[in-house]
């Protein structure tokens, strides 16, 4: 049995970001029955020098439309990052989402071969990294999507709403 990179892609993508969609939803609601600041929340970090909350979130939604976007031979919609509310990061994980079932199948025929180049870093400071498109797939998109979907997921935890394993894979 063969999986195509369109599933293995934008297949997990979709239930990762449903799942967090969950998640975003509940978060709301909690910090509003509990009288909790939301911004308690959306700035809260696990460590002084990790990410913010909001920011695992935009990290997580980028990844993803930008890992399938590439793959599929398409520069990926750039979103700012501006979000400072729990509705404004459910309306960047729709529009992710939107994005991501725009993507035809067919496009990401070759894309396990696909040259992906990306520039990290800094302006000034900048990085260049190369993969074959099945490397970039497994062992850099796809980790890091996870990766900050764990963050979120670890944040809320840390701060007592009440999600488990069910929340996470859905």
């Amino acid at each position: 049995m063969n999986i195509s990179m369109h599933n293995a892609s934008v297949g997990v993508y979709l239930k990762i970001l449903g799942n967090l969609n969950i998640m975003l939803e509940k978060a709301e609601k909690w910090t509003a029955e509990r009288k909790i600041d939301p911004n308690a929340i959306l700035q809260a970090r696990l460590a002084p020098d990790m990410f913010t909350f909001t920011r695992q979130v935009q990290i997580a939604t980028d990844m993803a439309k930008g890992t399938a976007g590439r793959l599929a031979g398409e520069e990926p919609p750039r979103y700012e990052d501006n979000e400072a509310s729990f509705a404004e990061l459910r309306a960047r994980v729709a529009k992710t989402i939107a994005y991501l079932q725009s993507l035809k199948a067919d496009a990401f025929t070759g894309g396990e071969t696909r040259t992906i180049t990306l520039k990290l870093g800094p302006p000034g400071n900048q990085r260049e990294m190369n993969f074959q498109g099945l490397d970039y797939l497994l062992g850099f998109g796809t980790p890091n999507v996870y990766f900050h979907f764990s963050m979120v997921y670890a944040l809320l935890r840390h701060n007592g709403l009440e999600i488990g394993k069910r929340d996470y894979t859905g």
